[in-house]
């Protein structure tokens, strides 16, 4: 599912995340981190949220693109704050669109932001797109 930074639908998502993050065009690149390479913050996603659907013309529903209530099932979350085997079974079914591999190795669910790459939010893109392909 690689993005190339040529692809229109990274072209697009680059213009949301430099407004929304106030950050130079040059760091939004496909392995770019958004909490810890762009600096987005909790409230960000929601800005984030409303110009992707704004600029593709999608409908992000609460809840699909980050699904945070997974972490809220003890089922899922261990008392210790790591995703279990069924949460991350969980993650996979709800996120066929993010690289959850890295954050298999260290389940912490305080490593799961690092999980939205500006790949990530392309993938996420392109399946709420006929085709792919930016309107």
């Amino acid at each position: 599912m690689a993005i190339g930074v040529d692809d229109p639908v990274f072209i697009k998502v680059r213009d949301v995340l430099t407004q929304a993050l106030a950050v130079d065009e040059e760091a939004v690149t496909p392995e770019a981190r958004l909490n810890k390479d762009l600096g987005a913050e909790s409230i960000d996603y929601l800005d984030i949220t409303f110009q992707l659907e704004k600029s593709f013309g999608i409908k992000i529903p609460t809840g699909e693109m980050i699904p945070d209530s997974v972490f809220s099932n003890p089922e899922f979350v261990n008392q210790e704050g790591k995703v279990t085997p069924a949460g991350i079974a969980e993650l996979k079914n709800r996120m066929p669109f993010a690289d959850l591999t890295g954050f298999e190795q260290d389940p912490n669910i305080n490593n799961f932001r690092d999980v939205f790459t500006v790949e990530t939010i392309c993938n996420y893109v392109k399946t709420k797109l006929p085709g792919g392909t930016p309107a």
